[in-house]
């Protein structure tokens, strides 16, 4: 066999892989507008989300890393539930994003407590480092726009840096 004649069905592959994907995100982009467009329209504050709140998330040897994982994906998972959203793209983006910064946080600490490996434990220092930066940054931001957007992130909503 020549080259070319493998080259066409690779191609036509690829091309409905390609499809295939395109459509999934399409698919998946819609859906998510499509909800976030009707908890707008409906009034839907994330800061009313029902259910009590799981405890905060503790670092601790006490526990295996696969449960301190379940333990900072649940506070995450609820922080970003509840974060005080007003329709404002700028606000509503950082207010969703201290407690998911919060999370990759939490998560690293959890692998410091774990890992003998000098990467991760690197890698892993890092993202505390700069997620911690980034979490001021936007409550830095949220303080000085909260004339602009209408609300503010009450000091005990937000996470400690």
């Amino acid at each position: 066999m020549t080259l070319p004649s493998l080259a066409s069905p690779v191609r036509s592959h690829v091309a409905a892989f390609g499809f295939t994907l395109v459509a999934a995100l399409v698919a998946a982009l819609v859906a998510a507008f499509s909800m976030a467009t009707d908890a707008h329209e409906h009034g839907h504050d994330h800061a009313a989300a029902s259910g009590s709140a799981p405890a905060p998330f503790v670092a601790t040897t006490a526990k295996p890393f696969a449960a301190l994982m379940d333990d900072a994906m649940a506070v995450m998972d609820d922080g970003m539930r509840r974060a005080p959203m007003n329709g404002t793209p700028e606000h509503d983006f950082n207010t969703m994003m201290i407690p998911h910064h919060q999370g990759a946080v939490d998560m690293a600490k959890a692998l410091l407590l774990t890992t003998q490996d000098v990467e991760l434990r690197n890698l892993a220092q890092q993202i505390v480092t700069d997620q911690q930066i980034e979490i001021r940054l936007m409550q830095v931001w949220l303080e000085r726009h909260a004339s602009a957007t209408g609300s503010s992130t009450p000091t005990s909503e937000r996470p400690a840096p």
